[in-house]
C-alpha cells in the first residue's frame, strides 16, 4: 500500500506520453464542483509550503513542507492531518452529499441501494434512537456468553461472537491458498488483543506502564457500562488483562509475519486435535455455518496451542468477562454514548492524544463506506469518476509499467535467468483502476429501520457468511479490497495485481492543471510504488500466478537480501519520536516500494519534453519540481501518540522518513539540488535495488 507493483507494453513516444498525462485524469477523485469549492488544485507547487530557513540538502522534508507544517493545526478529532487527509476529506464531502440525499429518500424501494444506504446512515445519525435501544441489539451476543458452561460451549461461543465481529482470538476465514492461489481455503488466524500490538503488554518505561494502567481502567469502564458493579469490574479487568497478556506472549512480532512461509501451515482438520485438543472443532465450524473442508491453514500453530492451553486453564468467568468486554469494545461506536465516550477516551485520547471526537456526520459517513462499500461506491463513481477516465488512467499505468520493464533489463546484480522470470511476472500483472468491473451483490443484506447496532450486526453477519462460503471455491480475482473513494492503493501478491481506487486520483496526487514534473513526482510515484511491491521482500516470493514459489537463483536472492538489508539498517536508525525508532524489518517493504517507485517514476519523467528541455518554472528546474511534488504529497502533522503508535505497529514509515529516507538514496536528487557528498541528504552507503 501507499498510506497508515511490471509488463512488456509498447511504450508511447515521449510527445504522446506527455499529451496523455496532460489529458488523462481530470477530476478523478472528486467532482469538479467539490474540487473547485475546496480549492483542491491550488498551485501545483506552493512556495508557501516551503521553509526557506532550512537548506534542501540538510532536511528536504522540512525545506519542502516546513511552511505548511507551521501554518496548519490538527482539525477537531484528528490525530494526523496531511495531503492524504485533505483529499480524503473532499471525497468524504462527496459521500456526505450522497448519503444525506439517500437518508431523505424514505420512499425508496425496499432492498434498493438507496434504501440500504439511507437506512444505515440515518440509523447512525439518530443518537436518540441509539440511546433508547440501549444494549438490546447486543443482548443475543451477551446471552451467548452467559450460556457457556464449559470449555466446549465456550469455544462455540467464541466462534459465534467472531462471526458477529467481536474477535476472541481464533478467527476462521477464507483466503487464497498461498501455493495455489486459484483456490480458496479455510484459514485460522490469531488475535484477541485489546492493545494495539503484543509489545504493548511488555514494553518497559513510564509511558508503557501508563498505557497499560489506562487500558485496565478502560476495560473496567466498559464492563461497568454493561451493568457490572465498580468493584467487580476492576477485578474482572485484572483477569482480562492477564488473559490477554498470555495470548500476547504467543503472538508473533509483526516483522516476523512478513515471511509468507512462516504463516503457511496447511493442516488436516483431523490434525487440529493435536494442536488444540480442548477445542471441539466441528462445533466451532458449525457455529460459522462453514461448508465441509478437509484442510485448514493455521497461520501460527504455536499460537493456536497456547490459546488452547488458555482455554483449558483460565477460569470460565475470566473468559466470560474477556468476551463481554470485547463485545462492548467492538460495538462501542454503535451503542449509547457512555460506551463511545469510554472508547474514545482510551483509544483516541490515551493512545493518540486526541481529545475531541470527529463530527458525527464524518463518523457515520466513514462507517457507511466501510459497511456498504459497493452500493456507496457505485453512487460515488457515478458522480466523480466517468468510465472514460478509467480507460485513460489505465493507459498511464501501462506507461509506468513499460519503464519498469526496461529497468529490469539494466540491473547489473540480477542474472538473465531471474530477469526473464521477473519480466514474466510483470507481464502477468492485473491492473485495476477506479472501481470494480463487477460490483458485489448486496441483495441478501436486509437493513430496515433497525437500531444502529442491529444494522452493524446484520452487516457483519452478512459479510462473515460470504467470506466463509468462499471456502473450497475458485478465487474471484475480480474482487476489490478497498472502496472506490479510498485515498490509497495496493498490491495483492496472491492475485499479482495493482489496484488504484478512484479516490486517490486527484490533487495532490494528480493535478490536471499541473506540469509533468508534478504529476510524475506524485501520482507517478504512487503507481511505481505499487508496481515495486510485486518485487519487494514479500512480493518477490510470489510468481506471476500469485503462488508462493522460489523463482530466483540463489545468488540473485542473496544479492536482493543484501540490498534490502541496507534499507532495514537505514530505517532502524530513524527516530520519529524520542526513544521510538522505526522498525527496519517491519517497514522494509514500504521503504523498498517508495525508493523503487520514485526511481521508476523519475526515469519515466526523464523521457518527457519538459525534462529534456530543462527549462525552469517558477524558479525551479523540472527535476527539482519532481522532487518537491513528491515531498509535498507527504506533508503532515500529527500528535506524538499517533507517531509513536505508527512507529510501533505500522509497516509504513512515518511520512518524514518516507521523504528523507528515499531521496537520500537517489543520486538524481543530489544532482537536482546540487548537494555535496558531505550533506545530510546524501547517504554515504546508498541503498539501491531497482
Amino acid at each position: 500500500m501507499i498510506n497508515p507493483a511490471r509488463l512488456a507494453v509498447r511504450a508511447l513516444g515521449a510527445a504522446a506520453f506527455v499529451a496523455l498525462l496532460a489529458t488523462s485524469l481530470p477530476n478523478l477523485a472528486a467532482t469538479a464542483r467539490a474540487a473547485a469549492s475546496a480549492g483542491a488544485a491550488g498551485p501545483a507547487i506552493d512556495p508557501a509550503n516551503f521553509d526557506p530557513t532550512c537548506k534542501a540538502c540538510d532536511d528536504f522534508y522540512q525545506f519542502a513542507t516546513g511552511g505548511w507544517i507551521k501554518t496548519h493545526a490538527l482539525p477537531t478529532g484528528r490525530p494526523r492531518w496531511g495531503g492524504f487527509d485533505e483529499l480524503a476529506q473532499r471525497n468524504r464531502d462527496e459521500l456526505h452529499t450522497i448519503l444525506e440525499a439517500d437518508a431523505q429518500a424514505t420512499g425508496a424501494p425496499a432492498g434498493s441501494d438507496v434504501q440500504k444506504l439511507g437506512s444505515f446512515y440515518r440509523a447512525c445519525m439518530d443518537t436518540d434512537a441509539i440511546e433508547k435501544a440501549g444494549t438490546t441489539p447486543i443482548a443475543p451476543l451477551l446471552g451467548t456468553i452467559a450460556a457457556a458452561h464449559d470449555v466446549a460451549s465456550l469455544a462455540g461461543a467464541i466462534a459465534a461472537l467472531q462471526r458477529d465481529g467481536a474477535y476472541g482470538g481464533i478467527p476462521l476465514s477464507s483466503r487464497a491458498d498461498t501455493k495455489n492461489s486459484s483456490r480458496q481455503i479455510a484459514s485460522l488466524s490469531f488475535g484477541g488483543l485489546g492493545l494495539p500490538d503484543r509489545d504493548y503488554y511488555f514494553n518497559e518505561g513510564e509511558r508503557a506502564a501508563g498505557i497499560r494502567s489506562a487500558y485496565r481502567e478502560y476495560v473496567a469502564a466498559q464492563l461497568q457500562n454493561l451493568g457490572d458493579a465498580a468493584g467487580s469490574a476492576q477485578r474482572e479487568a485484572d483477569g482480562v488483562i492477564a488473559l490477554e497478556t498470555a495470548l500476547a506472549k504467543a503472538t508473533p512480532k509483526r516483522a516476523d509475519l512478513r515471511d509468507p512461509y512462516k504463516t503457511y501451515n496447511p493442516t488436516p482438520v483431523a490434525g487440529l486435535a493435536k494442536l488444540a485438543p480442548h477445542i471441539p472443532w466441528q462445533t466451532v465450524f458449525a457455529s460459522y455455518a462453514a461448508p465441509p473442508f478437509e484442510t485448514v491453514n493455521v497461520s501460527v500453530p504455536s499460537y493456536l496451542s497456547a490459546y488452547d492451553e488458555a482455554l483449558a486453564t483460565t477460569p470460565l468467568e475470566v473468559w466470560k468477562s474477556y468476551l463481554r468486554f470485547h463485545v462492548a469494545d467492538s460495538f462501542s461506536g454503535t451503542l449509547p454514548q457512555r460506551f463511545e465516550t469510554a472508547s474514545h477516551a482510551f483509544r483516541s485520547g490515551v493512545l493518540l492524544g486526541v481529545k475531541e471526537q470527529l463530527p458525527r456526520w464524518q463518523r457515520c459517513t466513514a462507517a457507511t463506506d466501510a459497511a456498504l462499500r459497493d452500493p456507496l461506491g457505485k453512487a460515488y463513481v457515478a458522480a466523480a469518476f466517468p468510465p472514460a477516465a478509467k480507460k485513460r488512467a489505465l493507459e498511464l499505468v501501462d506507461n509506468l509499467i513499460a519503464t519498469l520493464h526496461d529497468d529490469i533489463g539494466t540491473l547489473a546484480w540480477m542474472s538473465p535467468q531471474t530477469k526473464t522470470r521477473a519480466v514474466e511476472k510483470l507481464a502477468a500483472f492485473t491492473k485495476k483502476i477506479g472501481y470494480p468491473d463487477r460490483w458485489d451483490d448486496y441483495s441478501a443484506l436486509r437493513l430496515e429501520n433497525a437500531p444502529y447496532a442491529s444494522d452493524v450486526l446484520a452487516v457483519r453477519r452478512w459479510g462473515a457468511a460470504r467470506t466463509i462460503a468462499r471456502i473450497g471455491t475458485a478465487t474471484d480475482r475480480g474482487r476489490w479490497n478497498m472502496s472506490p473513494p479510498t485515498v490509497n492503493a495496493y498490491y495483492n501478491p496472491s492475485n499479482n495485481e495493482i489496484v488504484f481506487p478512484a479516490g486517490i486520483l486527484g490533487p495532490p496526487f494528480f493535478n490536471a492543471a499541473a506540469d509533468d514534473a508534478v504529476n510524475y513526482g506524485a501520482i507517478g510515484a504512487v503507481i511505481g510504488h505499487e508496481m515495486t511491491h510485486g518485487f519487494d521482500d514479500q512480493g518477490r516470493q510470489f510468481d506471476g500466478r500469485g503462488n508462493l514459489t522460489d523463482w530466483w537463483t540463489p545468488a540473485d536472492a542473496a544479492a536482493f537480501k543484501t540490498r534490502a538489508q541496507c534499507i532495514v539498517d537505514e530505517f532502524d536508525a530513524f527516530e520519529p519520536a524520542p526513544g521510538a525508532h522505526e522498525n527496519g524489518r517491519l517497514v522494509q517493504g514500504e521503504a523498498i516500494a517508495d525508493l523503487g517507485g520514485l526511481t521508476i517514476a523519475y526515469r519515466a519523467f526523464e523521457r518527457t519534453p519538459q525534462a529534456k528541455a530543462h527549462a525552469s518554472l517558477d524558479g525551479y528546474t523540472p527535476e527539482q519540481r519532481f522532487f518537491l511534488a513528491y515531498a509535498q504529497v507527504w506533508r503532515s502533522i500529527a500528535t506524538e501518540g499517533f507517531v509513536r503508535q505508527i512507529a510501533a505497529t505500522n509497516e509504513h514509515p512515518v511520512e518524514k522518513f518516507r521523504v528523507i529516507g528515499t531521496l537520500s538514496n537517489m543520486p538524481e536528487f543530489q544532482a537536482a539540488f546540487g548537494c555535496a557528498a558531505s550533506d545530510k541528504m546524501v547517504r554515504k552507503d546508498r541503498c539501491q535495488i531497482w
